[in-house]
């Protein structure tokens, strides 16, 4: 496997001889970003590629890491096939870690030290938690920055708590319990008081010589990056996922073009609308279902100005007078596309003088791979192929014709209404968390 790159080491552990293809300009440090991202999680079983918003955990730390500029290359380490196609579908390479690093008891030090040895061209290493959803690229470029350009030599993200912290006490051991960061007398109130810098876990950078000859992920000339409150979610057990969700919807990285304002919407009839089958009556007349939410979602969308067109596929024709009872149901017009909808749905773009970045896409199959990735937002639903998903930015957690178009709806205009907020993430204020 190519992304296997084993090298000679010395006894030390550091590599026998640099490849001629590793060699850099003098002065110039090889800068990685590296996501661990074992298959065998414990608490959520396959974690790291579980749907979040409807992209994989994994998914939103390489699209900050990947949109940040500031890597040479970008890795995840697995142990998982399932993983490693997850990773290398949004853009990352991949460390296939040995069996002595992916144990239970195999710390994350093991791991990237195992990485640092088979890629002897990496200077610094920024370890990335796949469990940080809400990172952006900003988080990435103005911590490393503290290396690149501040001379230090790691660092690693802290939040600010308020939270006052008590000793423990074993039970019947006739003990008591004492204040570890407050004076009960002089009880501080919240606004009076600072509070205290704690890991919030998404990410730890540092030196390739702190890893391999000092054995340290915080060493040398340390420094700490403060990430407001609203950024700082880990993810370790179910009943955070819920929490997790919300918070990455409002808060989350979706990419550098982010689509606010979605004017134009395409949906598939067939397997995004319906959930693709298509009824015959005793006459002959064919007929079709249509879930009450869908249409609700599309008059949604109606009503905050966005047109929505549903597709028809040539090669999957629905009868003209069903075309017609569907535009009647839904006040849509009802479009029929060829093998590439693309050729039939870029002229509408341009003569409505948008943009892609301005449409909103749904699809559920390999013909609409280009479109979905094309459109500023896109979506299939929760039943749709692998190959539409990785396409797809947003995948549905309900199914074709059982609420997925509902579900995009309330996606979408959750977007033009953080864009009609003008929420600004970097000012938020603080003291409301």
């Amino acid at each position: 496997m190519a992304s296997r790159k084993r090298r000679l080491v010395d006894d030390n552990g550091e590599p026998d001889e640099q490849p001629q293809s590793c060699k850099k300009p003098e002065g110039k440090r090889h800068v990685a970003a590296l996501i661990l991202a074992r298959g065998g999680s414990k608490g959520i079983p396959l974690k790291n590629i579980k749907m979040l918003a409807g992209v994989p955990l994994l998914g939103w730390v390489l699209r900050a890491a990947v949109d940040s500029n500031m890597f040479d290359s970008v890795w995840v380490s697995t142990d998982h096939d399932d993983i490693e196609k997850v990773a290398k579908a949004w853009k990352a390479e991949v460390h296939r870690r040995s069996p002595e690093v992916s144990k239970d008891s195999s710390t994350s030090l093991e791991t990237i030290q195992e990485f640092v040895r088979l890629n002897p061209e990496v200077d610094v290493i920024c370890n990335i938690q796949a469990t940080a959803p809400c990172l952006h690229p900003y988080h990435v470029k103005e911590a490393l920055e503290m290396i690149t350009k501040k001379g230090f030599d790691s660092v690693f993200s802290v939040v600010r708590r308020h939270q006052f912290r008590w000793q423990e006490v074993k039970k019947e051991s006739g003990e008591f319990t004492k204040a570890l960061n407050l004076d009960p007398v002089n009880r501080p109130r919240r606004q009076d008081w600072d509070g205290e810098l704690c890991e919030n876990g998404s990410f730890y950078f540092t030196t390739r010589e702190l890893i391999m000859k000092e054995g340290l992920l915080q060493g040398g000339k340390l420094c700490y990056y403060e990430m407001l409150p609203e950024y700082s979610v880990d993810i370790d057990v179910d009943i955070d996922w819920p929490v997790a969700e919300q918070r990455v919807l409002r808060y989350g990285y979706f990419g550098r073009d982010t689509p606010e304002l979605v004017r134009l919407m395409f949906c598939k009839v067939s397997g995004c609308l319906t959930e693709g089958r298509i009824f015959l009556s005793l006459s002959g007349e064919e007929m079709v279902s249509i879930n009450t939410r869908d249409t609700m979602g599309i008059r949604m969308l109606q009503e905050e100005d966005v047109e929505v067109v549903l597709l028809t596929s040539i090669e999957d024709p629905v009868a003209q007078a069903l075309a017609d009872k569907l535009a009647k149901r839904t006040g849509c017009q009802v479009l029929q596309v060829g093998k590439e909808p693309m050729d039939a749905l870029s002229p509408m773009v341009e003569e409505r003088k948008l943009n892609w970045k301005d449409v909103a896409y749904m699809g559920n199959d390999k013909p609409d791979v280009n479109c979905l990735n094309l459109a500023g937002l896109s979506a299939v639903p929760g039943d749709a192929p692998v190959v539409a998903i990785n396409a797809a930015k947003y995948t549905c957690h309900s199914v074709g014709g059982k609420g997925a178009m509902r579900e995009f709806a309330e996606h979408i205009l959750l977007q033009k209404q953080k864009a009609k907020s003008q929420i600004n993430q970097d000012r938020i204020d603080r003291s409301s968390f």
